[in-house]
């Protein structure tokens, strides 16, 4: 059904083009990409953005952010010339009129110029560090320099920030120094060296600015209005959807992260189960991964305004060896860690399960960790639908009282595994309902009356739970058929993307041609009552505190996100295992979570990450600013101390049926062990071992 909805779409787009075809001479390829991109998000886009006055100032905003975000190039004169176009922007790409982007282009390369004569004058004197200067880190609180004059002090505050932050760490590296042998440096050959090393990394920023070319400058302003429809729509030129395929599919040697640009910066988009990054546990969604070094080396490369194809060369690497990234954090911390590259550790990507309880309290819980939903079609056809079906029923021959399910970064995956997934946990009924823009949305159903387990259900969720996570878990609350457990509300994205090549929407044109690649939402997931998963993702029944749960994530924190809606609710019910008493089961759990220290100091971490992410400007004062670190340094110790520690009431243990397959080999003994003893730590699982608990007395 959805294979035949995304070929009509491409005939109907096609048949259009047809008939306002368009000619396009050599050397107008850009003017093909903005008519192609432009004409394909009116006709196939979800909720296509009306091209007025009110689209054109977001489109320029939003450009002027990408072009230079950390507003360190163009100054208020050279805005004045880009100003005019303001409210223009919408009619030009309508004429396919490229006049305010070429002329962006030139202004920001004689920005870029004149800086270069900037910032080696700035570093050749040595700075002063006991004035109470202030470098706002935020560029949204920011004005744009009004002359080259101050535009110079704007940039003698970032590169004295950036030596300041070296020579409190050489500071502290020799305060901590044991050895006789470690020479110790005075301040003045600190604060020289660490200029030095300033100088050094923006040489090479410089360098690499001089390789960007127009089309790198083109694809900025293409996915400025692009990304106006919404976050996840995205024009991709040949080379990267090329890179693209690559990164989503193959078993590259790395660290095992999903990668994206935001802005001038990369930002970590999700951990896949099983790689280095997850095996190390301090690279996290939402990072932003700002400088990479190889090895020993302190040698880092800032990746400020570096394509992120580049930036993916710089973290790829040979299994075994090791790469450093300078990351922030979520709370604006800064730290540097250490990962070992290595490949997909393909058992970690699957389902799996082991025997949960709490000592004196309940035993016998079954929990399956999902880590998305795969479904391979290329080699062995493993799929997590079979595999789900295989850990629930070796846990009922187990005759455990309830289970919990945990979708916690689960980033989603195959529709219709999930839909299978669903089907076994109620007789027959609609799952999920998908609609393509104004037509009548599809209902997907568990047409299967066998029902695969009939047992209390807890489903485990967190803010990185997405899509088809999102879907199961929406189903599930709505059967009343599990207690949904977790933040405040998954990451809410609700859309659904496909690729088209713009290639097939033009006739010949063939010296223009390739024109890329453009991944444009056409559909939105319902939930069965009705309710859009989108934006607002699944609100838990029962809200645990989490590191994030002031701070906005997931698909919230998306300017352009599209809206939450309603559509007609279908008929469903199911009569499997009804939940009784869930207020009283929620009112237990909460009255828990308030006696709970671990539970207390959560929430104030949180409190403590919100402040830190408000607070965005810093001082440039020496002492200063080695106070506020040496607090944060001793908040974070605070919290790592009392926080992530053996649970003593905790048990886990594995299934007979899997112990032959995990004493296979030494490692997968290893990991094992590491998993059991990361549940015994998980506070998360141990209250919904508890909710589970109340769930299987109210029952008796």
């Amino acid at each position: 059904m959805l294979k035949g909805l995304i070929v009509g779409l491409i005939a109907m787009v096609a048949l259009f083009f047809g008939n306002q075809y368009k000619s396009f001479n050599s050397g107008e390829k850009e003017k093909a990409i903005v008519y192609s991109v432009k004409n394909m998000l009116d006709y196939v886009h979800f909720s296509p953005k009306q091209l007025n006055d009110e689209f054109s100032v977001k489109f320029y905003n939003e450009y002027l952010k990408n072009l230079d975000g950390l507003k360190r190039f163009l100054t208020q004169e050279d805005i004045s010339r880009l100003e005019p176009y303001k409210y223009q922007l919408d009619d030009q790409l309508i004429e396919s009129n490229l006049d305010f982007f070429s002329l962006s282009y030139d202004i920001i390369n004689a920005s870029i110029e004149k800086v270069k004569t900037i910032y080696k004058d700035i570093l050749d004197t040595p700075f002063e560090f006991d004035s109470d200067e202030i470098l706002e880190l935020d560029p949204e609180k920011r004005t744009w320099a009004k002359n080259d004059e101050e535009l110079k002090m704007v940039w003698k505050k970032f590169l004295k920030y950036e030596t300041l932050t070296r020579i409190v760490n050489k500071l502290e590296e020799q305060e901590k120094a044991q050895s006789d042998t470690v020479k110790i440096l005075s301040f003045e050959e600190i604060e020289k060296d660490s200029r030095k090393k300033v100088l050094k990394i923006y040489n090479d920023m410089f360098k690499r600015m001089e390789k960007l070319r127009r089309s790198d400058r083109f694809e900025v302003y293409v996915n400025a209005f692009a990304s106006l429809e919404d976050p996840h729509t995205e024009y991709f030129s040949p080379k990267d959807k090329e890179d693209f395929d690559i990164r989503m599919g193959g078993k590259l040697e790395g660290i095992g992260a999903r990668l994206q640009a935001d802005g001038d910066y990369t930002k970590v988009v999700s951990i896949i189960p099983g790689g280095p990054a997850w095996k190390e546990k301090e690279l996290e969604p939402k990072d932003l991964i700002l400088k990479v070094a190889q090895g020993d080396s302190e040698d880092f490369v800032d990746l400020t305004g570096m394509r992120l194809d580049d930036v993916v060369r710089l973290i790829r690497g040979k299994k075994g060896t090791k790469v450093k990234l300078e990351i922030k954090k979520p709370d604006a911390t800064i730290k540097t860690i250490e990962i070992i590259r290595d490949e997909v550790i393909i058992d970690e990507t699957k389902a799996k399960s082991v025997i949960v309880g709490l000592k004196n309290e309940i035993d016998s819980i079954g929990f399956i960790r999902l880590p998305s939903f795969y479904s391979d079609f290329t080699s062995d056809g493993n799929n997590c639908a079979d595999d789900i079906k295989k850990e629930l029923n070796k846990l009922k021959d187990k005759k455990v009282k309830g289970i919990i399910l945990d979708l916690r970064y689960n980033g989603g995956g195959s529709l219709r595994d999930v839909i299978k997934i669903a089907g076994y946990f109620i007789e027959k009924g609609p799952i999920v309902q998908v609609k393509p823009g104004k037509e009548k949305a599809y209902i997907h159903k568990d047409n299967d009356i066998d029902v695969v387990y009939g047992g209390p259900l807890v489903i485990l969720v967190n803010e990185m739970s997405a899509s088809a996570s999102e879907i199961l878990a929406a189903a599930m609350q709505d059967y009343n058929r599990a207690v949904i457990v977790g933040s405040k509300a998954t990451f809410g994205k609700g859309t659904v993307q496909r690729f088209f090549d713009l290639d097939n929407l033009i006739r010949g044109a063939s010296d223009v041609k390739p024109l890329g690649n453009l991944k444009i939402t056409t559909q939105k997931f319902y939930r069965i009552n009705g309710g859009s998963t989108q934006l607002k993702g699944v609100e838990s029944d029962i809200v645990l505190p989490d590191n994030y749960m002031y701070i906005d994530v997931g698909e919230r924190e998306y300017k352009n996100a599209l809206p939450w809606d309603k559509i007609a609710n279908l008929d469903y019910s199911q009569d499997v295992f009804v939940l009784k008493n869930k207020d009283a089961i929620i009112n237990k759990s909460k009255e828990r979570i308030n006696r709970d220290t671990v539970f207390t100091y959560i929430k104030e971490n949180a409190m403590r990450m919100k402040k830190y992410s408000d607070s965005t400007s810093v001082s440039l004062n020496l002492k200063l600013f080695k106070k506020q670190k040496d607090e944060r340094q001793k908040k974070d110790e605070f919290y790592k101390k009392r926080l992530n520690n053996n649970i003593p009431s905790m048990m886990a243990r594995n299934l007979d049926v899997d112990l032959p397959h995990i004493n296979l080999d030494s490692s997968r003994i290893a990991r094992n062990n590491e998993w059991l003893k990361n549940i015994k730590k998980d506070e998360y699982i141990k209250e919904a071992i508890n909710v589970m608990n109340d769930i299987v007395k109210t029952e008796k």
